[in-house]
């Protein structure tokens, strides 16, 4: 069964989180050891904003297997600090891809959002035509060639 949690709530997945976060966003062809450092240390950063509001993290699990995750965060690198909070990391696990499950955690995100009064989410992408289908709106081209968004909540 599909259900949706809090990371902090069901902290026995944030290993298989940081390990994902580091191989889809963080430096490639690390060394073991640099590579275990980096997870170590999303790791301490995950814990260490469990309780800020404009951090989040979120989990979707079929039973007991990850099938992906989504975040706020409140930045997101360097281009545009003033804009807080972010609208971050989705991820779904290749084997879940194209069911939809995407959809979910973006529905779940915002939702979270709402409930933490948030009314803006900025997100930053290079992928073409598809947060504009779940409503962002465009608002420049970043120094990084990422597009910028926003989510009204």
């Amino acid at each position: 069964m599909l259900k949706i949690y809090n990371l902090r709530d069901k902290e026995e997945y944030i290993d298989e989180v940081a390990i994902l976060t580091q191989k889809e966003w963080g430096q490639k062809n690390l060394s073991k050891e640099e590579f275990e450092r980096k997870v170590k240390n999303k790791i301490l950063k995950i814990k260490s904003n469990f309780w800020n509001i404009n951090y989040c993290k979120l989990i979707l699990l079929d039973d007991t297997s990850l099938v992906g995750f989504i975040s706020i965060f409140p930045t997101d690198g360097n281009e545009r600090k003033d804009l807080t909070p972010w609208y971050a990391t989705m991820y779904v696990k290749e084997k879940y891809r194209g069911k939809g499950y995407s959809k979910i955690l973006h529905n779940a995100i915002l939702s979270e959002a709402k409930k933490r009064k948030i009314n803006k989410l900025y997100l930053k992408t290079d992928l073409e035509n598809y947060y504009e289908k779940l409503g962002a709106k465009f608002l420049e081209v970043l120094s990084t060639g990422e597009k910028l968004y926003c989510f009204d909540i």
